[in-house]
């Protein structure tokens, strides 16, 4: 008869659109994994198959959904109402739940999950498994703080917290943004709540990175520019400002592009067809990402938070063009991230393919002052969270 492990951990990642948030939590899983430990993972996600797990590490797929407006949203493939397809699943996440027994559930950024579908869960870890320990885990900016004071405020989200969460995880640094203070959280909450810092990702070797530098045609000697929107489903215009540039003149490095897998696909179309004139390697989507960007001198991103913790993990130069809408949380990040060395940032209204070639020729030039700054800052939060999963394994064996 197989050994249970020592602990279970359910992780539930909503993921309505783009790649931000099952990205996140499969970057937590790969550090929690172990002989000792087994990882589920609930998504929505389509793209949930297409990324590398670890032992020990699998997911249950929800059926997807897509976001409309704030707050209406549809189903992403199955043509039925919406209601139904919520309904299947809350259901599916509640069933899970009852048969994996967690010792440990992680909520990702929504505190109630999508339309409240996650409450019934929470509900029933309290009164049927209450030494199980349930953590809502925030990424480091949610959206500017009036925004986030009203969403919590309508939707009663401090009472979850008080009554149904044991941990909030924020995976970022206090002194970059206090959401604390910023969105005016009570005592009560406030306690509950740890600052991890952010969450490091794989930072592969010399060796990998010349493998795809290979791949792509970069010759030694040669600088690289990676260019990556995230998912792809707002980027279109930063592809076509950077395609622009290079179109109007060369900027001494070779390109490689990352548009997205959801990406318009006349966009796609367009985008693939200009790179190719242009002798720019690109990709829809690359399952190798740390590589990637391992292999490049300067990154230029939308500044999402996974791109942004790769980036700071490899000690990249980086260029954020932060997106302004529907929330942001993007462009707060790279202020925060300007003041503090760490990047450059190139303002969403300011974004054309002049101001875009002054940037990255500058970043080119001289990109010293970034570099010194990323060399004395360090990712903590897999450390902490480590500590805090230590914790919990600890009281559950008291």
């Amino acid at each position: 008869m197989p050994k249970k492990p020592l602990f279970n951990i359910l992780m539930y990642s909503h993921d309505t659109y783009g790649l931000g948030h099952i990205r996140r939590t499969i970057a937590i899983a790969s550090h929690l994994a172990s002989p000792a430990v087994n990882v589920l993972i609930l998504t929505g996600s389509p793209l949930a198959g297409r990324f590398r797990l670890a032992e020990g590490i699998d997911f249950v797929r929800v059926p997807g959904m897509i976001k409309k407006t704030n707050e209406e949203y549809r189903p992403l493939s199955i043509r039925i109402d919406a209601a139904r397809a919520l309904a299947i699943r809350e259901s599916i996440i509640r069933a899970t739940a009852k048969a994996f027994k967690p010792e440990l559930f992680i909520v990702d950024k929504e505190p109630l999950g999508l339309k409240k579908e996650v409450l019934p869960t929470l509900e029933w870890l309290r009164k049927r498994r209450p030494s199980a320990r349930a953590v809502l885990g925030l990424r480091d900016i949610m959206d500017e703080a009036s925004v986030v004071r009203r969403d919590w405020r309508e939707k009663g989200v401090h009472a979850v917290l008080e009554s149904l969460y044991d941990e909030i995880w924020v995976y970022g640094e206090r002194s970059f943004y206090d959401p604390v203070e910023e969105y005016a959280i009570p005592d009560s909450v406030g306690r509950k709540m740890v600052f991890t810092g952010y969450i490091p990702r794989e930072s592969p070797g010399t060796a990998a990175a010349a493998h795809v530098r290979g791949e792509i045609g970069v010759s030694a000697g040669e600088r690289l520019v990676m260019v990556t929107t995230g998912g792809g489903g707002d980027g279109a215009l930063v592809l076509d400002a950077y395609l622009s540039m290079l179109e109007a003149g060369p900027i001494g490095a070779k390109s490689v592009i990352i548009t997205g897998p959801f990406l318009a696909h006349a966009d796609k179309e367009s985008v693939k067809s200009r790179a190719e004139r242009l002798g720019v390697a690109c990709f829809e989507f690359h399952p190798r990402m740390e590589e990637l960007l391992a292999a490049s001198d300067l990154a230029v991103t939308m500044g999402g938070y996974n791109t942004v913790c790769e980036i700071l993990s490899q000690k990249k130069v980086s260029l954020i063009i932060p997106r302004e809408t529907p929330r942001k949380e993007q462009l707060i990040r790279a202020q925060a991230l300007a003041r503090h060395g760490l990047a450059d940032f190139l303002p969403w209204p300011a974004l054309s393919p002049g101001a875009l070639r002054t940037k990255v020729s500058a970043l080119l030039a001289a990109p010293g002052c970034f570099r010194e700054a990323m060399a004395a800052f360090r990712l903590t939060g897999i450390q902490v969270i480590r500590e805090r999963l230590a914790a919990f394994c600890e009281e559950e064996k008291n």
